[in-house]
């Protein structure tokens, strides 16, 4: 709440009734306990005894529990806690760039998890937007479907300001202070306005393709059907068919070379990319140390499918080594059985597995081959789908009422602020 007082104050006047973000910075930062810094213009920190300088370069590291240190050529300090770096003014010519990349508004260099800096990045809404649209869709789209997308990314934000954001796929990507002009202005031409339906804003779902057919959203997280997600042909997406390939065996164990000293880190897997994917996942479910996938024994979809025609369920079992922090090699199994097919992709990876809308899974001469449709859950907006209502003369509000069907454009001062 302090931070966010402290902001206001520093807004120009015609921003003070703006709402305000908080954004983790995720992306670009990853999980780190050393990072650079400088700024641009004039700035401020909580602690007047720490006294910082434009234009210098300084390096943040996180130390033990609770205690940074901050250096430049010419100094080092000491600093307990999170601090935070704002603006004397808000406005283009005050950024901070981070590992290079610039961002606007104030800066609050957090702890988390006892070791890694995490960057908390808090500006206006509408400047927000600016380094989302970019980044969700082509600037080089028509100036309708930019504007489409404009409204969605800044619905969805407000539905989810109450949360801890962050900068990636998770919520929305966001770049910071690396605006296009195109998608500035269509920012800017609809600047408050948000998409409701019965008088509140909506979760503004939205991906890449449907496929061709819109999905509901109790499909995809369960909970109660909102009629504004009604599946429906989609005579505007593009389908985007996938195919991807996925080798049953991964290692020939036959082939290792137990007493080479080398014989783990040369273990390369067939399909690296996947089998990375693999061991991020088996990591985040507890398996510590290091991985090699084995083998894909089982990889299989039911027949079954949901009224939108998309898989629901599916098995898969991966074998693995597991390298214990002491050494010893252990061989491990993963299995899911009959499960939810969300619990599947993230095995593959959402970028190659790219939705539920499946046409085929075979498997022939050692290796599975997957074809389907569509890139994301396909519930709301295909963004694609938008950009051929675009390039078809549709303006903003058709595709958004095309995509949200019972919803109203509203602004967000009449229907938001000091009302939550």
């Amino acid at each position: 709440m302090f931070f966010s007082i402290i902001m206001v104050l520093l807004l120009p006047t015609e921003t003070k009734a703006e709402e305000m973000v908080n954004v983790k910075l995720v992306k670009d930062i990853g999980h780190t306990n050393e990072l650079t810094f400088r700024f641009h213009g004039t700035y401020l920190t909580l602690d007047p005894s720490l006294q910082l300088r434009e234009g210098v370069e300084y390096t943040l590291k996180k130390k033990k529990r609770g205690l940074f240190s901050l250096m430049s050529k010419k100094e080092k300090l000491q600093i307990n806690g999170s601090f935070m770096l704002v603006p004397h003014e808000y406005d283009t010519n005050h950024y901070i760039e981070i590992n290079g990349k610039p961002y606007l508004g104030a800066i609050e260099f957090t702890e988390e998890k006892g070791k890694y800096i995490r960057p908390v990045n808090q500006l206006p809404l509408e400047d927000y937007l600016k380094g989302v649209v970019p980044f969700e869709v082509f600037s080089t789209w028509s100036l309708e479907t930019l504007k489409a997308q404009a409204l969605a990314a800044r619905t969805y934000a407000i539905t989810q300001r109450s949360k801890e954001m962050n900068d990636t796929i998770q919520y929305q990507v966001y770049g910071g202070f690396t605006w296009d002009p195109k998608t500035t202005q269509a920012v800017e031409e609809t600047k408050g306005e948000i998409i409701t339906y019965q008088g509140k804003p909506i979760t503004a779902f939205y991906s890449a393709s449907n496929g061709g057919v819109t999905e509901n959203n109790k499909h995809v997280w369960g909970g109660q059907q909102i009629p504004i997600y009604p599946i429906k042909k989609d005579e505007y997406d593009p389908i985007e068919p996938w195919k991807f390939t996925l080798h049953k065996d991964q290692l020939n164990l036959e082939e290792i070379d137990w007493y080479d000293s080398s014989a783990w880190d040369d273990l390369i897997e067939v399909d690296s990319k996947i089998a990375a994917t693999m061991k991020s996942y088996l990591k985040r479910v507890g398996y510590l140390g290091d991985i090699k996938i084995i083998s894909v024994p089982t990889f299989e979809i039911a027949k079954d499918k949901n009224p939108s025609g998309r898989t629901m369920t599916g098995s898969i079992e991966v074998s693995f080594l597991h390298r214990l922090f002491d050494g010893t090699i252990m061989l491990e199994q993963l299995e899911i059985r009959n499960g939810n097919i969300n619990k599947i992709r993230p095995l593959i990876g959402g970028d190659i597995f790219r939705s539920y809308l499946i046409d085929s899974l075979t498997f022939e001469d050692g290796h599975y081959t997957m074809s389907g449709r569509g890139y994301g859950h396909g519930v709301g907006m295909s963004q694609w789908g938008a950009s051929v209502m675009g390039d078809n003369g549709k303006n903003y509000k058709e595709i958004i009422q095309y995509y949200f069907p019972r919803t109203s454009i509203s602004q967000i001062n009449a229907m938001v602020n000091g009302k939550e």
